[in-house]
């Protein structure tokens, strides 16, 4: 998904428009969860850019998008750019180390 999304609309609240766009972007990432996986790959990671343009628009964390969008709406900007790209990866299971082991020993007790 690369997209300028507009947050002042003619006939709609500023903050209605902001949950659609959440909810927009939601949908976006669920989709694409449920594609299926390429071989090797475990699960699906997003690469993740946001800015007032598509030219000033800058690496964020995946865990961070919502966060970017309340901070827009909160500036009183107009618009602004997102951009979610997927990617397939794999992902190695945590391995226990033997201290874990030991604390979770300890904790049954």
């Amino acid at each position: 998904m690369k997209k300028t999304f507009q947050l002042i609309v003619a006939n709609k609240n500023k903050d209605r428009q902001v949950e659609s766009i959440k909810n927009d972007v939601r949908k976006y990432i669920k989709r694409e969860r449920t594609k299926r996986l390429p071989e090797n790959c475990n699960y699906w990671n997003f690469d993740c850019k946001f800015g007032k343009t598509a030219d000033e628009a800058e690496v964020i964390r995946f865990v961070d998008i919502t966060k970017s969008i309340d901070i827009a709406a909160s500036e009183n900007l107009e618009s602004f750019y997102l951009e979610l790209v997927a990617r397939a990866e794999f992902r190695k299971p945590k391995e226990k180390t033997q201290q874990n082991n030991e604390e979770d020993e300890e904790l049954e007790d």
